[in-house]
């Protein structure tokens, strides 16, 4: 189905956000769109929104399987106006979001849908589920100058960390069960990526409500929303592998000419699979087994 804008969207087909979960992907380039949209389909969600420019065609197979969504996505602040607009008309429905390039993986998401995965976090009383942005390089970028290969990825297995978030409303002291996390191409080749963007933490998926609101730096405007637990035990956390860095990087002018390989002595081929990324510690499966 396609829809000339977001209002479009919501005046005809809003019926697909009674019900999730629903994923919403933000199409910056044509870079392994089909991909990421066929990823999301096969992890179970009831509806994948695609917000992408006119310049892009969608394959044949994907036309009446996505919902594409005509949106410009150089407007300023597009991809947090946009999801503040879903969440005014999804009351109550879990929502994703994330850019093309990018995949979400979850523990045992081999076997089991998403919405298994958000029906337990439910039962444990979570609205919303931290993700760690994990970025994905090509090894070889004479091969793949765009950085991009799903045949040949790699990610680091080490070199990520996490510091107390300070809230500035109480002395900057720390937030309860809220922390920054860094790590991956941000944090190796800093010196490129603006302060403001080195977080490598995202809420990607939570539950609607009235009055919810997705802020510029990944997060939401209720607290309890960014937090990586519940205050009795830990949760389910989930991780995006994304290639969405190491594209940028290469495409910056600033930074293409200084970075001939992603590769370090930390590097390690990806394998597609959520074992990897549970033995790295890049996602907690909490109480669900």
């Amino acid at each position: 189905m396609q829809y000339r804008t977001l209002k479009d969207f919501l005046d005809r087909g809003r019926a697909v956000l009674a019900k999730g979960p629903v994923a919403l992907v933000f199409a910056e380039d044509h870079v392994e769109l089909d991909t990421t949209l066929r990823h999301h389909r096969h992890l179970g969600f009831r509806a994948v929104l695609c917000f992408v420019d006119d310049r892009y065609d969608m394959p044949a197979d994907l036309h009446d399987k996505v919902h594409r969504i005509t949106t410009d996505m150089t407007q300023e602040a597009v991809v947090q106006t946009t999801v503040n607009r879903i969440i005014e008309a999804a009351t109550g429905t879990w929502l994703y979001y994330c850019f093309n390039a990018e995949y979400l993986f979850y523990p045992f998401c081999e076997t089991r849908t998403v919405g298994e995965l958000l029906g337990f976090h439910t039962e444990e009383r979570r609205d919303a589920m931290l993700t760690y942005v994990v970025d994905l390089y090509a090894g070889d970028l004479d091969r793949y100058p765009d950085a991009v290969s799903l045949d040949a990825a790699y990610l680091d297995r080490s070199g990520y960390y996490a510091l107390a978030r300070p809230d500035p409303d109480n002395h900057n002291y720390p937030k309860e069960r809220q922390l920054d996390f860094f790590g991956g191409l941000r944090w190796r080749h800093e010196e490129h990526v603006p302060s403001d963007r080195r977080k490598i933490d995202r809420i990607g998926l939570f539950r609607a409500k009235p009055d919810l609101t997705l802020r510029a730096d990944h997060t939401f405007s209720d607290e309890e929303y960014n937090t990586y637990a519940c205050p009795w035990h830990n949760n389910l956390t989930a991780a995006i592998a994304s290639f969405r860095t190491a594209k940028a990087l290469k495409r910056n002018p600033g930074s293409t000419f200084d970075i001939h390989s992603f590769r370090w002595h930390n590097s390690t081929p990806f394998e597609w699979h959520s074992r990897q990324l549970l033995d790295l510690g890049l996602m907690e499966p909490g109480q669900w087994f």
